[in-house]
């Protein structure tokens, strides 16, 4: 158990370094949730049914560790759940929640689909947007916004993602719905 261990610790400690060190900007604080998590991992690898899921039960445990931090200092974490695509470079299981955001997309009302797609795929702005969909500006920011609030409505009711108190998501699993 202890090589399992110590092997997870050379393949994943300098990437969960940097992955944590993005969400608290802190060296020192990285550092402590670093080692917070291969303490959790330690504690509780006995509990991993299915080994090819290692290192989504890893950043599962790095991502509560995170949340775990800014609760103690009562800090907002800052998700934006639209830029998880953006991300996967960052962190493979980002690829699991972009595509659970995409199965949501195509439940959006029409309008709001084509919102979506074409300011966050097509990296329209929303004056572009605007001219694109021949209505008012304040009209453009207003379909985004609404968009948005349904698409996180639909990916914050998905089983498997986690909330805070006010519905902003801190972690997730593979999304099927």
């Amino acid at each position: 158990m202890d090589g399992q261990i110590q092997d997870i610790w050379t393949d994943l400690h300098q990437e969960l370094k940097k992955f944590i060190f993005s969400k608290v900007k802190d060296i020192d604080t990285s550092e402590d949730i670093v080692q917070d998590v291969f303490l959790k991992i330690h504690l509780n690898i006995h509990t991993l049914l299915d080994c090819t899921k290692l290192t989504s039960w890893v950043y599962q445990i790095t991502r509560n560790a995170v949340a775990d931090h800014y609760r103690k200092t009562n800090l907002e974490i800052q998700i934006d759940g639209l830029d998880f695509a953006e991300q996967e470079n960052e962190e493979p299981l980002y690829l699991s929640l972009s595509n659970c955001i995409n199965k949501k997309i195509t439940k959006l009302p029409e309008k709001y689909k084509q919102a979506i797609l074409l300011t966050y795929f097509d990296k329209y702005s929303q004056i572009a947007l605007a001219e694109e969909l021949n209505i008012s500006y304040s009209g453009a920011k207003t379909r985004v916004q609404r968009a948005r609030e349904k698409l996180k409505d639909l990916v914050v009711d998905c089983e498997n993602v986690v909330t805070d108190k006010k519905d902003n998501p801190i972690a997730y699993q593979n999304c099927s719905k």
